[in-house]
């Protein structure tokens, strides 16, 4: 008989408060950085959208108190996660931020990643990578609300305010990469739908793909099992705590 696949390990983490502290940008090897830049040229050519930005990725977190969180980040680019594919080497854990949006009647929006990304047909919630601030500009909790703000508006065309979000939960998932997750204000049904179908026709019209290209509501981490395709390994931990609350 097969037996089942154990299931990823994410720590959802309770956060009040989130303190993020710079460190310094990680110290390769000569040896690890050819192999690094090979493997990402390797990773471009087979996806030639793949970009080399600025990113941030985690060094430490710590948790001192209950409820609050001091997270260690530096500066790197995208390259650095091609370090999961260089035997003996360890890509730092990247720093994203997320939004859940609950429906009027306690469903929550979850998104499927379009062809054009890294992760095509993965479903998450709306949100994506955090990038460094400019120089003598602060990388804290407002920063990473705005940004959250932002990937909402961009990915499903809901604009809410940046102080209309609360800091909801803080993921570890089995990568070590830290999320940061934000609840919004309800929505009506209608409303996600009308919005998200606009940013694609926007898209479309300029022939662009867009970063997502569905969406569906979710009450439970039993709807998940209805979605096509994978999905991150927070997703039905997020979910499950979040029905659990509605409860």
């Amino acid at each position: 008989m097969t037996q089942p696949l154990p299931q990823p390990s994410v720590d959802v983490l309770d956060a009040v408060e989130l303190r993020l502290v710079e460190a310094p940008p990680p110290q390769l090897s000569p040896e690890h950085q050819t192999a690094r830049d090979r493997a990402w040229n390797k990773a471009v050519q087979a996806k030639p959208s793949l970009f080399d930005g600025p990113v941030v990725a985690c060094t430490r977190l710590d948790q001192s108190e209950p409820h609050e969180l001091a997270l260690h980040w530096t500066r790197v680019t995208y390259r650095n996660y091609a370090l999961r594919w260089v035997p003996g080497a360890a890509a730092l854990p990247s720093l994203f931020v997320d939004v859940l949006q609950p429906t009027d009647d306690g469903a929550l929006l979850a998104a499927r990643m379009s062809s054009a990304t890294a992760a095509p047909g993965r479903w998450q919630l709306p949100g994506g990578s955090v990038e460094p601030p400019d120089d003598g500009a602060p990388l804290d909790a407002a920063a990473l609300r705005h940004n959250a703000a932002r990937e909402l508006l961009e990915e499903i065309g809901i604009d809410t305010p940046p102080d209309d979000l609360t800091l909801w939960a803080v993921t570890r998932g089995t990568n070590g990469n830290i999320g940061v997750h934000f609840m919004a204000p309800p929505q009506p049904a209608p409303v996600l739908n009308d919005r998200f179908t606009a940013v694609v026709s926007a898209a479309a019209a300029v022939g662009q793909t867009p970063e997502l290209d569905q969406i569906a509501l979710v009450h439970s981490p039993a709807d998940l099992k209805s979605l096509h395709g994978p999905h991150v390994d927070y997703l039905e931990p997020i979910v499950d705590r979040y029905a659990r609350i509605l409860l």
